[in-house]
């Protein structure tokens, strides 16, 4: 008999062994995944309904995995009559763990103490995979890729204006900031520091 599928009880996707969030004590989670719950939080303060706004960014990947062909508005509907099933949803919500990972605070401080040029301040970070954020870089004549893609990261996208994005995405070793066009072409890395 196979193991049986489990779903995130936050967000809803499929819990495999390399998504498992992770307990304070750096144990796996085996009820939320990473992207969702991280070093014993969750990783964003979110309502039902903006958890749904969130993950609609994925209707593509799930479009694929599915067969199906959904809007990121039908997608929407689909997953808010989905998650009232899932644990996170049926708590109060002053009964919620907040989104309180010390080290999120910490990285957004040391992000906006380095007064990057255009930069809007940074409010908030995402659990990201490293795939997703994984961009290609020009580095003395070369394309180099600089993160991990089956690690995950403190990240988020920003908007500049003019059709370019900031994209942050850090760890407890490094900060990256890169910028590049809407649609992820042209990338520039910005500043990479070690902390």
């Amino acid at each position: 008999m196979g193991k049986e599928t489990k779903f995130c009880q936050s967000c809803g996707m499929t819990l495999t062994d390399d998504v498992l969030g992770t307990n304070a004590d750096g144990s796996k989670n085996e009820e939320y995944c990473i992207y969702c719950y991280k070093d014993g939080a969750f990783t964003g303060d979110f309502t039902m309904e903006e958890m749904a706004e969130f993950c609609t960014q994925f209707v593509d990947e799930y479009n694929k995995n599915t067969g199906q062909n959904l809007t990121r508005e039908e997608y929407k509907q689909q997953l808010l009559q989905y998650y009232p099933s899932l644990k996170r949803w049926q708590l109060p919500a002053e009964e919620l763990p907040h989104a309180t990972s010390p080290l999120k605070q910490q990285l957004i401080d040391e992000i906006n103490a380095l007064g990057i040029k255009d930069m809007p301040r940074v409010e908030n970070l995402f659990v990201l995979q490293g795939s997703f954020v994984n961009m290609a870089y020009p580095v003395n004549g070369n394309m180099v890729k600089l993160l991990d893609d089956n690690a995950s990261y403190w990240g988020t996208q920003i908007e500049k204006g003019e059709g370019r994005c900031f994209g942050i995405a850090c760890d407890e070793h490094y900060i990256l900031v890169s910028e590049y066009g809407i649609d992820g072409t042209d990338a520039e890395l910005v500043i990479m520091k070690k902390r």
